[in-house]
């Protein structure tokens, strides 16, 4: 009887899955746990900078050369690892691109004005009556134009924190909300870094990940909403809410119209027709050129001598526009293009890291291991939450949270015929949002430090983001939305 190869490879939707029959789980784990450790002591002794900026990147390329020794070791050789590494890069040529695209948008959209009408509008929706869910609204507005919740929280969530503080709102539900809105800015925009990393670990395009994330998402948003109601109601609020400075000095700085909103309508637009996301984003970036010079003279001719030059600056590097309001300058920069790199470079390390893993048989291992545990769907649902949540405390990195769940459990996903969208929407759900409910992790720290409020304050109150995977579970407890995998 012939000898049984070792290695075979599985074809499913084009995808190969190298199942290594020489590798046992505890080898298969071994580069799972020096990475996780690696990322600990960079977090806990060295305050994430070990190798400087881009110390998550150096770490999963360490990752990656121990799993290749693992691989040795099994006889797995160079030539495959190389190969099924190329394909993983390949397999993120697109969303790689749209980042760069998203990097163009940001600064071509804020130059342009866009932006800052989105801004200049949302904060004028404020009001004490209903001052919670607003900043809820007002949160997401901008985190949704801006796609960074941080950002949203640096500058618009102190100011409603100073203005809830005067009215006699407590700062842990002022804080709570600002939070609520901004992750789901954060998780909508198409401009948002994690809302590009999720599709592109899972193996969905972008807009098909938004779309399938608002079943889950919209619903979270209307019952935060709806509690923030309620709790406005049982609060007594004195004083004004005065945004009058902040509306000012938007408007001292730009021309603000209600026709800057045709850029962004365009977009949506295009992204309804199921226009390609790398021609809708393009076409973004071009009508922004244009508004730019159109509205913003003013505003291209003190970023430099020249308006084109201005433009072209604002796409693909640094670009601040300086206002006569400190937080409002912060809120008006953006790093175009180049600002996009240390995700673009997380995303090709983590390539390495996952390809040598699928090379060596390993994820088929560690896969196959969870598909026992988690044996029905809503089992391997509730993994993913779990190792999502697990990976925000022990790596303290929201960006690991996704990378790495979406990494290893995109085979599991696919033995049980589920859709990519189903691990992106599930990733975001669990590894966004709740980063920053975590006190240690990167981003409780930054927020619980720029609102100066503790995460122990606002965690009760930070409704969406601890309503997100309980929501998503839910969604799989009853097999709502859960799309099957179309076989070709």
């Amino acid at each position: 009887m012939q000898k049984e190869k070792k290695q075979s490879e599985i074809i499913i939707e084009d995808q190969k899955i190298i199942d290594n029959k020489g590798i046992s789980l505890s080898e298969s784990l071994v580069p799972v746990i020096i990475l996780m450790c690696l990322l600990a002591y960079n977090i806990f002794v060295e305050e994430g900078e070990w190798f400087g900026g881009y110390s998550n990147q150096y770490i999963l390329l360490i990752g990656g050369f121990v799993t290749a020794l693992v691989g040795f070791k099994n006889k797995v050789s160079l030539k495959t690892m190389v190969a099924e590494v190329w394909e993983n890069w390949k397999s993120v040529f697109v969303p790689i691109m749209i980042l760069f695209l998203v990097g163009a948008l940001a600064g071509s959209w804020l130059v342009s004005g866009i932006i800052p009408a989105m801004v200049y509008y949302g904060l004028q929706v404020l009001s004490p009556a209903i001052f919670l869910p607003a900043s809820v609204i007002i949160a997401a507005i901008i985190s949704i134009a801006t796609g960074s919740s941080w950002t949203t929280s640096a500058t618009v969530g102190i100011a409603l924190v100073g203005i809830g503080s005067a009215l006699g709102i407590p700062t842990g539900m002022i804080a709570g909300a600002v939070i609520s809105g901004a992750y789901f800015g954060d998780k909508m925009s198409p401009l948002s870094d994690t809302t590009n990393l999720a599709p592109a670990m899972a193996g969905t395009d972008l807009f098909t990940h938004i779309k399938y994330m608002a079943y889950t998402t919209v619903p979270t948003i209307i019952v935060t909403l709806i509690v923030f109601s309620i709790l406005s109601t049982t609060i007594d609020t004195t004083g004004s809410a005065d945004i009058s400075n902040l509306l000012a000095s938007i408007n001292n700085t730009f021309h603000i119209s209600p026709w800057l909103f045709l850029v962004p309508g365009a977009v949506i637009a295009m992204i309804l027709m199921k226009t390609k996301p790398l021609i809708a984003l393009g076409t973004g970036v071009v009508l922004a050129a244009v508004f730019a010079f159109v509205f913003q003279g003013d505003v291209l001719s003190n970023l430099s001598g020249s308006n084109f030059k201005s433009i072209i600056t604002a796409v693909w590097t640094d670009v601040e526009v300086k206002t006569d309001n400190e937080k409002l300058t912060e809120l008006f920069s953006s790093g175009g293009i180049l600002g996009m790199l240390w995700t673009i470079l997380l995303i090709i390390c983590a390539m390495v890291f996952g390809g040598i893993m699928d090379a060596i048989g390993a994820l088929a291992k560690i896969t196959k291991s969870l598909l026992s545990v988690a044996t029905s769907v809503f089992g391997l649902f509730g993994s993913t939450v779990l190792s999502c949540f697990g990976l925000n405390a022990i790596a303290s990195d929201q960006y690991l949270a996704i990378v790495i769940p979406g990494k290893m459990f995109k085979k599991a996903y696919e033995d049980k015929g589920l859709a990519p969208e189903n691990l992106s929407r599930t990733l975001e759900d669990s590894g966004t949002v709740t980063s920053v409910l975590i006190p240690w992790n990167t981003c409780g720290a930054y927020q619980s430090g720029v609102l100066g409020v503790g995460v122990g304050e606002y965690f009760i109150y930070a409704m969406f983001n601890y309503l997100s995977p309980i929501t998503t579970l839910l969604f799989a407890a009853f097999s709502i939305k859960i799309r099957k995998l179309v076989k070709k």
